[in-house]
């Protein structure tokens, strides 16, 4: 059976590459980037049955907007890919001064998740890209009161996801899977290669995970894990993950963050 997919950041990496192969097994794939023109781009290379949805998810108004033009075509969307992410960029502070890796990495997603949970199914799938990278997550910081460096904030707001994935879960019920993946380390990304240097290893890795988690059967009673693709299996997030404290405190001023957008 065919199914309607969202996949953000999808007009190179994994995100590409995955809706490309979802989009050939004959998966209607909505593609979403930043830019209009790789936007056309990818829509290209992807083929099939494809839309195009153009929004910056460091703006958190514009995420709402994405997700009213989602609903707008759409009244059942069986996947989300929360696969969007940021590592480095040239300016990491935006205007609010709040860090670019917690608006794009942790805060847009769980938004966009929010305003579209309405329309996916119960057995429908949210598959949020977390990483091996995690760390502790400095309140202050998420706050945009703290500055960090690239690492830091990106292994935080990695954390962060992948707390949000656990916590959300407990409250739902005849609710969508809901998956915290890390896909694979140092792959050959545009990330890695511009984070790191590194040629990477074979996309292809992160591709057959996320397409996994998307639709296989191992994910069907998933919800609220995390699954560490260098393992290649369920595993425990980083310790603070675990930490009744500090995931409420994460969840508080993820809850505070959102209410203050319109």
């Amino acid at each position: 059976m065919t199914k309607t997919i969202l996949i953000t950041g999808s007009t190179d990496g994994i995100g590409l590459l995955t809706a490309t192969r979802l989009a050939a097994d004959g998966h209607k794939v909505l593609l979403h980037g930043r830019n209009a023109s790789k936007l056309e781009s990818a829509a290209a290379a992807v083929g099939g049955d494809v839309e195009t949805y153009a929004a910056d998810l460091s703006n958190l108004s514009a995420v709402r907007k994405l997700a009213e033009s989602v609903r707008a075509r759409h009244d059942k969307l069986d996947v989300l890919i929360n696969n969007a992410g940021v590592l480095k960029a040239p300016q990491t502070v935006l205007e609010n001064g709040q860090d670019i890796r917690f608006v794009v990495n942790t805060l847009a997603p769980y938004l966009l998740t929010k305003l579209l949970l309405p329309v996916i199914p119960a057995d429908g799938r949210i598959v949020n890209l977390s990483s091996a990278a995690q760390a502790p997550v400095n309140i202050r910081a998420m706050q945009g009161n703290v500055q960090l460096a690239d690492m830091e904030a990106y292994a935080q707001s990695k954390l962060a996801i992948t707390i949000w994935t656990r916590e959300w879960t407990k409250s739902l019920s005849n609710a969508p899977v809901m998956v915290a993946v890390n896909p694979g380390s140092l792959l050959a990304s545009k990330m890695v290669k511009e984070g790191f240097g590194l040629a990477g290893n074979d996309m292809n890795i992160g591709a057959d995970i996320l397409i996994d988690a998307a639709l296989g059967v191992r994910f069907a009673d998933a919800s609220g894990a995390y699954f560490d693709n260098d393992s290649g299996a369920f595993a425990d997030p980083h310790a603070a993950a675990l930490d009744e404290n500090h995931a409420t405190d994460v969840m508080n001023i993820i809850a505070d963050l959102i209410s203050h957008t319109s």
